[in-house]
């Protein structure tokens, strides 16, 4: 690690953990959707959008920050890539409750599930992370895994497309699911991106 002769502004860090846990929020609540009959549903989304304000507010506070900092613990460019990204995630994640329930699906395909489990082990490992970029320490192997994960999500992504076109549903059915597995993707994705957002910055700062 680069040895500095100025101080850094510390409170980013307590942000970007702020932020990446109310990712694993926003995560469980996608969990609790799979296990929820349809009259449950539109409570959950509630919460969901609870979530998502809160993520917001957490990345407008970043970005105030930021504006209002001479000296940032790295990268302006990074702490803005950084922040935005973790937005992303909580953005999509609500995306998708929310057209389960915009939608009224009945019932969502077979490897959903697989989907958001993903997305859950993706959110610990994010949380658990962001800690970390005080001391740059332990970091490897959490964006070596997460892009695994992402990995894992395409597979699940492209299977769940073939059966959507399967013939086995309608073809307003198969729009409607096709936008729901498509907006989990992105969540996926997002969580990518914050990934090689930290192996940029370690990277920078070894």
């Amino acid at each position: 690690m680069r040895f500095r002769l100025t101080p850094r502004e510390t409170s980013f860090y307590d942000m970007f953990a702020a932020s990446a846990d109310n990712i694993v929020t926003g995560s469980k609540l996608l969990m609790e959707l799979l296990g929820a009959d349809t009259s449950a549903r539109a409570e959950i989304a509630e919460r969901m959008r609870a979530a998502e304000h809160a993520g917001d507010d957490a990345t407008h506070a970043i970005f105030h920050q930021l504006n209002s900092s001479f000296i940032t613990p790295f990268d302006r460019e990074d702490i803005y890539a950084l922040a935005g990204s973790l937005d992303d995630i909580m953005d999509f994640m609500e995306e998708a409750v929310d057209l389960v329930v915009l939608y009224q699906v009945e019932e969502l395909p077979k490897g959903v599930e697989q989907q958001i489990e993903v997305l859950a082990r993706a959110a610990e490992l994010t949380a658990e992370a962001m800690p970390n970029l005080r001391t740059m320490t332990n970091l490897t192997e959490y964006w070596i895994e997460v892009n695994r994960l992402e990995n894992q999500a395409d597979q699940i992504h492209r299977k769940l497309l073939a059966q959507l076109f399967n013939g086995k549903y309608d073809a307003i059915e198969v729009l409607k699911l096709k936008q729901i597995v498509d907006v989990l993707e992105e969540a996926a994705d997002a969580f990518e991106h914050v990934a090689n957002t930290v192996e940029t910055i370690a990277v920078k700062e070894s």
